[in-house]
Formats: structure tokens, sequence, C-alpha cells
């Protein structure tokens, strides 16, 4: 599935946006008790976690974007998602930076946080798993760039998918940072930030031709008004 595609090259652009946020954690993990099997199945499993909160994210907003579509309204969605992220970038605002604060304002992030070290003092496995989990609710732009394709995509099994596919893309550098920070330089990481407007207007191009009902299946599907994909292959013609 294209979407699923799409959703794996976001989160490998985004995973280097995300070392500067995600990164501290992703280097702190206690993995140094274990030898080189159980530091990697120690990190593999901190981002298994990541994927697993991403997921549910997923699936609640596929949820919402299904009862957009019942109402024959989520193509609609899809071109006005797809307009303000391009216009993110076109009038660079801050936008994004501003609402990672106001998010992380909320109270019971203050929670989450004391939760992620507490379990930095708790040995065993299940720990990595359970802080990978609590990071995924922490304020984050690319993933909440990557929610609205989430919530165009059709169903709530789908938007689980795309954004499990989205986390599995942001593995490959989370887990080589967990072990040696220096292959992604402050220079190299700049280079990447300096790309990054780019995946966000081509996102928004996505989003957009995903609603402008061109009956390109996947990219761009035909609905009926009740929201349903129609393969050109299976209409009766009378």
């Amino acid at each position: 599935m294209s979407f699923l595609f799409v959703a794996l090259v976001l989160g490998f652009a985004g995973s280097f946006h995300c070392i500067g946020m995600c990164g501290p954690i992703a280097l702190a993990l206690p993995v140094g008790r274990y030898s080189w099997p159980g530091r990697v199945g120690g990190v593999l499993l901190y981002n298994i976690g990541r994927m697993t909160t991403y997921s549910a994210l997923g699936l609640v907003f596929g949820m919402i974007g299904r009862g957009f579509s019942l109402m024959g309204m989520q193509q609609i969605l899809s071109i006005v998602l797809g307009v303000l992220i391009i216009a993110a970038v076109i009038f660079p605002t801050g936008f994004m930076t501003r609402v990672e604060r106001r998010v992380s304002e909320i109270p019971v992030l203050g929670s989450v946080k004391s939760s992620i070290q507490a379990l930095f003092r708790r040995p065993g496995f299940s720990s990595f798993y359970l802080i990978g989990m609590l990071n995924g609710l922490l304020p984050c732009g690319f993933v909440y760039m990557a929610l609205p394709m989430a919530m165009a995509v059709g169903t709530a099994g789908e938007g689980a998918l795309f954004m499990a596919a989205f986390g599995a893309g942001t593995i490959p550098a989370m887990m080589v940072v967990s072990f040696s920070h220096s292959l992604f330089s402050s220079a190299f990481r700049g280079r990447v930030r300096q790309v990054m407007p780019v995946f966000m207007f081509v996102l928004g191009a996505l989003l957009i031709v995903r609603g402008l009902n061109l009956g390109i299946p996947y990219l761009s599907p035909e609905a009926t008004s009740q929201g349903q994909v129609l393969h050109s292959c299976c209409q009766r013609h009378h």
C-alpha cells in the first residue's frame, strides 16, 4: 500500500529531527549492565514501545477520519489539512514549536515524565518497552504532522497501520543514536532540518491530491457520497 511507504519515508526523515527530542532519552537508557545482545534488545523494545503508542494514536485519529468519511467530508478534510501544512511551510511562524510548547504544559505530561524517570530506576526489559510507550506521548512536531495523514487514510485500522509504519521508519536512526550519538553531528542534523520543509510540502501535497477525488487507487481514490472507495474496475456501466 502506497500510504505505508509514505509513512515509512516520513518516519525516516522525521527521525533526524526527533533525535533532538528523543535522543537524550535513547542515550540514557540503562542498558549498560547487559551484554551487546541485551543492549540491542533493550533499545529495540524501547522503540517498539514508541511504535505501540504511535499506533494507538493512529487508531484514534483514523476513527475520527472514518467519522468524516461517513459524513462524506473526508476529502474536504484531507484538502484542508494539506493546505494548512503547506501554508505552514510557505509562511513559517514557528507554529509547530509553539504547539510543542503548549502541549508540554499539559499537566498530565508532568506525570508522564515522572513515570519515565521512575522506570529508568527500575531494572528489567519491560521498563524499556514502557519507557518507549510513554516517550511516544511526549510533544513531537513530526508526530503531529503524521497524525493528519493517519486521519485522512480512511479507517481506524489504516490509521493505526500508518502510524506504526511511521514509527518503524524512525527506528534505524534511533537505534544508531542509542549507541553512537556522534554519528549524527549537529551540522548533519542541521542540514536535515533544512530539508524538512520539503517533506512537509510533499505531505501537504499528498493530502490535497488525496482529497481531489481523481480516481487514482490509494493515492487519490474516488469516493461515493457515503465515503466508500470505488475502484474503476468494479464499477458497472449500464
